[in-house]
């Protein structure tokens, strides 16, 4: 669980998340050449909610909304929703014990969220989801590992970019450890 945070706010931050997720996903992705593959916006959120609520935060939101992206949409992909599920408990690690509630963003802790963005979706995109689609589905290995290459490099991009844009946002919102002073 993320600190300072009930066990109230967690349901309540994974049920608007994994609306968020399936929203974006469902409704805001951007089609490519490459099949049953798009550039996908909804990681950015993932992201976000996986530093402020944690890791379980971020791997329940990655599977519960992505199981409803495919359940109304393409059918269930076991491989890939695991996938998001890894993606979202992989940012949430690496991102403990960071001070962005208490409206510090440095860049220190900008770099280091890129560094497990990036970490979350070469395991989600490159490992997961391409060896998932092997063993479960017995899916052509070039056609996986093509998807997957896209998927990381896409989803590394836009959860980046746009991820790093909102955190900085929303610290610049909260007040900062000792930035209050009582006068005399």
């Amino acid at each position: 669980m993320a600190r300072h945070t009930s066990p109230v706010v967690q349901v309540v931050a994974i049920g608007i998340g994994a609306a968020l997720f399936f929203v974006l996903g469902r409704f805001a992705s951007i089609p490519t050449p490459i099949p049953n593959t798009t550039i996908n916006i909804q990681y950015a959120i993932l992201a976000v909610f996986a530093v402020l609520y944690g890791p379980l935060a971020g791997l329940l939101i990655g599977i519960i909304g992505h199981v409803l992206i495919d359940a109304t949409g393409f059918g269930i992909w076991v491989s890939w929703e695991a996938a998001s599920a890894v993606f979202g408990l992989v940012v949430g690690l690496v991102m403990l014990r960071n001070r962005i509630h208490e409206g510090e963003f440095p860049v220190s802790t900008a770099v280091r969220f890129n560094v497990a963005v990036v970490v979350g979706h070469a395991i989600a995109w490159l490992l997961i989801a391409p060896l998932g689609d092997i063993l479960i589905y017995g899916e052509p290995a070039d056609k996986v590992f093509t998807q997957g290459v896209f998927a990381f490099v896409s989803n590394a991009l836009t959860a980046g970019i746009l991820g790093t844009i909102i955190l900085a946002i929303y610290a610049r919102t909260r007040t900062r450890t000792g930035s209050l002073t009582v006068e005399p």
